[in-house]
C-alpha cells in the first residue's frame, strides 16, 4: 500500500532540496516530521508540506488498513530540476546580465511497513 504526493514548480532549485530530502529519505514519518520542523532551511517548510500530503492521500485510499498514520515509511523521496525562468538584471557600461531563477519538482512516496 503505498500513497504518491506530488509538488511541482518549487521556488528554489533542486540541489538545496536534496540536501534536506537525503537527511528524511528512508525515515519513519513523525521522525521525519520532527526533523523537518527543526530544519532551518526553506526547502524544509516544501517537503513537511508534501509529506503531511502524502500521509493525507494514505489515510483517505486506505485509511481502513491503516490504523496508525505514523507506521508510514518514506519509500521513495526524489527531487528533479524544473524550468528557469531567466530575468535580465542591468549591469555596468551598457551591458546585461542574466539571472536564472530556479524551480524544482518534488515526490514523495509513503508507504506501510510489513
Amino acid at each position: 500500500m503505498q500513497a504518491v504526493a506530488r509538488a511541482r514548480y518549487l521556488k528554489g532549485s533542486a540541489l538545496k532540496m536534496r540536501q534536506v530530502l537525503d537527511n528524511v529519505r528512508g525515515k519513519k514519518v513523525e521522525e521525519a516530521l520532527n526533523l523537518l520542523r527543526f530544519t532551518h532551511k526553506k526547502s524544509a517548510l516544501y517537503l513537511e508540506k508534501v509529506l503531511r500530503s502524502a500521509v493525507a492521500n494514505a489515510m483517505n485510499v486506505h485509511g481502513d488498513k491503516i490504523s496508525d498514520p505514523n507506521k508510514l515509511t518514506i519509500t521513495e523521496a526524489i527531487c528533479d530540476g524544473g524550468p528557469m525562468m531567466k530575468r535580465i538584471r542591468a549591469r555596468a557600461m551598457g551591458r546585461a546580465f542574466r539571472i536564472r531563477k530556479k524551480s524544482c519538482h518534488l515526490k514523495i512516496v509513503v508507504s506501510i511497513e510489513d
